[in-house]
C-alpha cells in the first residue's frame, strides 16, 4: 500500500515538473516575442524619424521655390497688371437670393424654357 502511495506521489511531482516546465517554456516563448516586438516598434519608430526628416527636407519654403522657377513658366508680378477698383466690370446679376432655403429649386424655377433633362426629344423606350 505505502509503495502505491510513494508511486502515486512520484507520479504527481513528475506531473507538477512537466507543468511548471511548460510554464517556464511558454514564458520563454513569449518573452521572445515581446523582444521581437520592441525591436519592430523600435526600427518602425526610427524608419518613421527618417521619413518625417526626409518630409521636412523636401518641403522646405526655399526647395520648393527653386523647384517652382526651374519647372514652372511663371513670371514676376508686373505693377501694370493691376487695375484700379472703378475700372473692373460690374458683377454679374445673382441668381438666387443669399436667403433662399433652397436654392437649387430656385435656380430651375428661374430657368427660361422646358427644365432640361438627360432624355432626347422624340425618343421613346
Amino acid at each position: 500500500m505505502i509503495r502505491i502511495v510513494h508511486l502515486v506521489v512520484v507520479c504527481l511531482f513528475v506531473a507538477a515538473a512537466v507543468h511548471v516546465y511548460r510554464i517556464k517554456f511558454d514564458s520563454t516563448v513569449q518573452a521572445e516575442r515581446v523582444a521581437r516586438l520592441r525591436a519592430e516598434i523600435k526600427r518602425e519608430r526610427n524608419e518613421i524619424a527618417r521619413l518625417r526628416s526626409e518630409w521636412a527636407r523636401l518641403d522646405t519654403p526655399a526647395r520648393i521655390q527653386q523647384l517652382a522657377n526651374r519647372h514652372l513658366p511663371i513670371k514676376p508680378v508686373d505693377v501694370l497688371q493691376f487695375d484700379q477698383l472703378d475700372k473692373l466690370p460690374e458683377r454679374p446679376p445673382q441668381l438666387v437670393p443669399m436667403d433662399a432655403s433652397d436654392p437649387i429649386a430656385m435656380i430651375i424655377e428661374n430657368v427660361d424654357g422646358e427644365p432640361s433633362t438627360g432624355s432626347v426629344e422624340g425618343e421613346t423606350r
